[in-house]
């Protein structure tokens, strides 16, 4: 199991390269969104370890309002750019 953490936290290290490499903004957001789920489902994986479901809860909330936001974002960001 702890295999699993250690290559998940070496797996968020791609989409880090790609937010820093690149200068378009969707391709950041893209890439941020991933850093997002992918740190959210660790923090579930590792909940799961200590059999710690407060800190699930937390892990569900930063998935679910966390996408939300970042679309909002998103949506804000196309407006502004339609003007």
């Amino acid at each position: 199991m702890t295999w699993l953490a250690i290559t998940m936290s070496l797996a968020l290290l791609i989409p880090v390269y790609e937010a820093w490499q690149d200068d378009n903004i969707w391709q950041k957001m893209l890439a941020f969104a991933s850093i997002e789920t992918k740190t959210s489902i660790l923090i579930l994986l590792i909940s799961v370890m200590r059999d710690d479901w407060m800190i699930g809860i937390v892990g569900v909330l930063i998935l679910s309002v966390g996408n939300a936001s970042l679309m909002l974002l998103a949506h804000v960001i196309r407006r502004l750019n339609e003007r």
